[in-house]
């Protein structure tokens, strides 16, 4: 039997989902040197270290926000192949927040290409894996 496709927006009151969300923990990235990667997406990112106490580096927990990464190390060692369906990892900021991250990338030397979406404005980047990470902001910039 097909399932019955809905949007959030036609689920009737009664019907309505229990799970209740807050916002996206984190995205699970594997990574060929794990301290290379912590150290990017410290450095290049501001991200913190979270539950290092706990876990250590299996994964290697950053975030900001509430929100972030967790870094797997790759169990060959190998670079993570391109065709890696996880290719992509999103961050949120403010509109000065985009435009802080743009001068810093500059600043570093970090090339990096904009998107213009019309209600959005991103930043992408490579990380140390050639993941992209985007940096993005939902604020317009000043007329």
């Amino acid at each position: 039997m097909p399932l019955e496709r809905r949007t959030v927006g036609s689920v009737a009151a009664e019907e309505a989902v229990a799970v209740e969300l807050e916002a996206l923990d984190h995205v699970g990235l594997v990574v060929s040197d794990v301290p290379r990667s912590v150290r990017w997406y410290r450095e290049v990112l501001g991200l913190r270290r979270a539950y290092e106490d706990a876990w250590g580096d299996f994964p290697a927990v950053l975030e900001a926000g509430g929100s972030g990464v967790a870094l797997f190390p790759n169990e060959d060692g190998r670079p993570v192949p391109v065709d890696d369906p996880m290719r992509h990892v999103g961050f949120r900021t403010s509109r000065r927040g985009l435009e802080a991250a743009k001068a810093e990338l500059r600043a570093r030397g970090i090339e990096f290409h904009e998107g213009d979406y019309g209600v959005a404005w991103s930043v992408y980047l490579p990380d140390p894996d050639g993941y992209q990470v985007e940096i993005t902001t939902y604020e317009a910039a000043p007329a």
